[in-house]
């Protein structure tokens, strides 16, 4: 970003330039990433007030938006933004197929929900803008390696769910927290000047918001 000696940015704006992004997207997300954790369908599944059923349909409809996410990622792959946070060790679309098969549920077969449309859309519309990709692939796979976790736990503690039906949240990873780490650290080298890392905090926010969408239709089509 470039300024006319008259226009300086504010101090603000300035403080802002110099932070980390890995730690503004944590900023920025922190109250839209808290609401959808706490939605009702997300806080009865975890806490084992449903059935195993439930989590089918969840993962029946992350199964469009991977497949989504991995098909922009592929066609984003060579740009220098996108190739920091690339990584075939994340993909994950293979391995929820299986998942679904172990559960019975054919995807071709499933509906995505109004949410799921949307959330899609959005990020169909990243193809040209690497910036809002690495939002959507911050937030979901970052999230996989983290809460994913607790997610698989719970499922086998409540719903004696077997491992072989959890691959989605297994990574041919050895140590988590370095990954982690060292993602943190790609997305703190990014090329980004002010505006296109403000698009992709934008974008960030509005990732968790769909996912709060998706959990809210749910509930809603499970009441």
């Amino acid at each position: 970003m470039t300024t006319t000696p008259d226009t300086e940015p504010t101090a603000d704006a300035a403080d802002a330039a110099t932070q980390r992004i890995s730690d503004r997207l944590r900023a920025a997300t922190a109250v839209a990433h808290q609401r959808a954790e706490s939605s009702g369908f997300v806080e009865e599944l975890l806490g084992g007030a449903l059935d195993a059923s439930q989590y089918h349909r969840l993962a029946a409809q992350l199964y469009f938006i991977y497949r989504a996410l991995e098909s922009v990622g592929d066609d984003l792959a060579g740009d220098p933004i996108a190739d920091a946070v690339l990584d075939e060790k994340l993909r994950r679309l293979p391995r929820l197929g299986a998942d679904l098969a172990a559960y019975g549920v054919d995807p071709s077969a499933v509906e995505p929900l109004p949410a799921v449309r949307r959330y899609v859309a959005a990020i169909e519309s990243t193809r040209n803008d690497p910036a809002r990709y690495v939002a959507h692939h911050y937030t979901r796979y970052l999230g996989d390696l983290s809460g994913g976790q607790v997610v698989a736990h719970r499922l086998r503690q409540h719903y004696g769910v077997d491992e072989e039906a959890l691959t989605f949240y297994a990574f041919d990873i050895d140590k988590l927290k370095r990954y982690k780490d060292a993602y943190r650290e790609r997305l703190d080298a990014l090329p980004l000047d002010e505006e296109a890392t403000g698009r992709l905090l934008a974008e960030a926010v509005a990732a968790f918001e769909h996912n709060q969408e998706l959990f809210d239709d749910l509930a809603g089509a499970a009441a």
